[in-house]
């Protein structure tokens, strides 16, 4: 087969992690295919070196604005490929066939933009419609979970025999943590002159909870403010936990005022601190040295960064909501999002309980490595190979 990938996310959080894995796993586990991926020159970098039989198609556009609508697959035809990867929620609307669609989560379609206007609901609209035929001419669609390719089949009316569920999984990048101490005193030295001068260059000396990913309505950030709020009352002259401060890692947060303006009704300017998207390694830095990693988010897909916490050795307070109980099993502290109270007795949990927090890590551990990219390659290879007896099965 010629097999078409759509890399044109590459770069980003979350998705980009996606892509970039499966990838280089298709390269290490399948040489009897030809691959080509499809981007701009920046997108296609992200992937080095890569065997024989994967190609790189330059497209310079992005997949945002209507032209893409067109203008991609005909660049996609002129590859001339047997079968199209599309790993984003919808594929443009004169996609060639045949193609399979990754859906990560149905945000967009859950939890719309919240501002009422006519604008907005043209908008949700054509994303509803872009959606649903994307989906009703997708050969297959994968579903990053469980919940997801539930979600798919009520809100889509998809029939379940063309759906097929692969879980992704975190960046092994984050694993590479837990080995350190383990091996050797060099690598381990190196280590933690890294983490140290990353803390000292963001000036952290105190304890710290964090959150990391978007800042998007749904992931539930001002009542996260609110818990850390109630939180910090209880602990204002706690001997360890009096300094605790909230870290939140992800989007500019001049988009999201409802967030400011919590810190601000809260009083607690002075211990939040925002940052934009860190680079990994900074991110990783985070993650290994923060107290505990809280993410109480409304609705998730499959929930990349508690896997990647865990995979840094981080105990992770989460919600019980969506996909979250099924991908982070027993290994989580689990709270109800919508209640600011809940979200405090969790994070209190994992602060004051050392037996609770030694638990956490050593089963986040082991749930953060039940997640393997080479696996979720084999499967995604699986379905490439089934859809393309399907199309030679009817052109027979």
């Amino acid at each position: 087969m010629r097999i078409a990938i759509d890399v044109r996310h590459s770069r980003d959080y979350g998705i980009g992690t996606y892509i970039r894995n499966m990838v280089q796993s298709l390269a290490r586990i399948d040489d009897q295919h030809t691959y080509v991926l499809a981007g701009r020159k920046e997108d296609l970098r992200e992937f080095g070196e890569l065997p024989g039989n994967f190609r790189r198609a330059v497209f310079p556009r992005s997949d945002s604005g209507l032209l893409n609508q067109v203008s991609f697959p005909l660049f996609l035809r002129r590859l001339k490929p047997n079968l199209c990867h599309v790993p984003l929620n919808a594929a443009p609307l004169l996609m060639p066939q045949p193609y399979i669609v990754t859906i990560h989560d149905m945000s967009s379609l859950l939890f719309p933009e919240s501002t009422p206007s006519e604008t907005t609901s043209i908008r949700t609209q054509y994303r509803l419609f872009r959606f649903r035929r994307s989906l009703s001419r997708a050969q297959h669609i994968i579903a990053v979970s469980k919940s997801t390719q539930r979600d798919v089949q009520d809100l889509m009316r998809i029939d379940a025999s063309r759906i097929r569920q692969i879980y992704s999984a975190p960046d092994p990048r984050f694993l590479e943590h837990s080995h350190f101490a383990s091996s050797g005193s060099q690598a381990y030295e190196a280590w933690e002159d890294e983490r140290q001068k990353t803390l000292e260059r963001y000036q952290i000396n105190y304890p710290f909870l964090l959150y990391a990913g978007s800042v998007r309505p749904q992931k539930n950030i001002p009542r996260l403010v609110e818990a850390f709020a109630v939180l910090r009352t209880e602990l204002e002259n706690h001997p360890q936990f009096k300094n605790l401060r909230l870290i939140i890692i992800g989007d500019e947060m001049w988009k999201h005022p409802q967030v400011r303006r919590m810190v601000i009704q809260t009083r607690m300017e002075p211990y939040v601190r925002f940052f934009g998207f860190v680079p990994f390694d900074t991110l990783r830095v985070f993650y290994s040295a923060a107290t505990a990693f809280v993410f109480p988010s409304l609705y998730e897909g499959f929930g990349m960064p508690p896997l990647e916490a865990m995979a840094s050795g981080t105990p992770v307070v989460c919600s019980g909501t969506s996909s979250l109980p099924e991908v982070v099993g027993d290994a989580a502290v689990l709270v109800n999002p919508e209640n600011v109270f809940d979200i405090a007795r969790g994070i209190r949990e994992v602060l004051m309980d050392q037996e609770l927090r030694e638990s956490l890590v050593e089963k986040g551990h082991a749930q953060a490595r039940m997640y393997h990219w080479d696996r979720t390659a084999r499967e995604v290879l699986e379905v490439y190979r089934e859809s393309a007896k399907l199309v030679q099965n009817k052109s027979t």
